[in-house]
């Protein structure tokens, strides 16, 4: 059977826990794959990389980030290749899975639902990462925006981000109930700290959801991709 290996980009400042947290997400990602072998690392952590190679060197690559730009095209396969993965068997971001906007959907209405929220009357905040040097970050978080704006019916869909304009301290002054979900893989320095953050700046009153990789149904919908680029 198939091997794989879930990278996220980690947390360079304080690595061990997002280290721990792909480890888990390997575990929950194989209970939906019998017999395969799956393991989840970060580029952060020294060595992690290497040695996750080292055990798993035929493994399919998903890469746990939300876009497909610099870290996913340029890094990731130059540290692969330095670990002894010339030729790497590497799927698009998690970020552009096609279940992505559907998953965004649900949690948003779900999460409206479960405070009484109607969701014609609530504000829908996309809070991404951004970029000042590359547009993929929010060229992905615009794309999945314009698609919520057609699929739900939130009174709007607004996007926000922590390093480009619009900022999320600013797109964050909104009036009446509001979500703001970030479309984050994992739980750094950017979810924890800037996003509320920007948010308290802004006087935003109203929900701050989990990070969009941090759901329950990601795992089923890693494992399924996976299965459907292995054949």
């Amino acid at each position: 059977m198939p091997d794989a290996l879930i990278i996220a980009h980690g947390s360079p400042a304080d690595p061990l826990p997002q280290e721990a947290a792909m480890q888990a997400l390997a575990v929950r990602v194989a209970l939906w794959l019998p017999g395969w072998r799956i393991r989840g690392t970060t580029l952060a952590l020294p060595g992690a990389l290497e040695a996750a190679v080292a055990a798993l060197p035929d493994a399919w690559i998903y890469p746990f980030f939300m876009a497909e730009g610099w870290f996913t095209r340029q890094q990731l396969p130059k540290r692969l290749a330095a670990a002894g993965m010339a030729q790497p068997q590497q799927v698009p971001a998690f970020g552009h899975e096609p279940q992505m906007p559907a998953l965004l959907a649900r949690t948003a209405q779900q999460a409206a639902a479960a405070r009484g929220l109607a969701e014609a009357e609530t504000s829908l905040l996309l809070a991404a990462h951004g970029s000042r040097v590359s547009r993929a970050s929010a060229s992905i978080t615009e794309a999945h925006a314009a698609t919520l704006r057609q699929q739900t019916r939130f009174r709007a869909v607004i996007t926000g981000y922590v390093e480009e304009e619009p900022f999320l301290r600013d797109a964050a002054r909104i009036d009446g109930p509001a979500l703001c979900l970030p479309l984050f893989a994992t739980r750094a320095g950017h979810v924890a700290e800037d996003v509320p953050e920007a948010l308290a700046e802004a006087g935003f009153a109203g929900k701050l959801l989990p990070a969009i990789g941090e759901h329950a149904d990601v795992a089923a919908l890693i494992a399924d991709s996976l299965r459907r680029r292995a054949g």
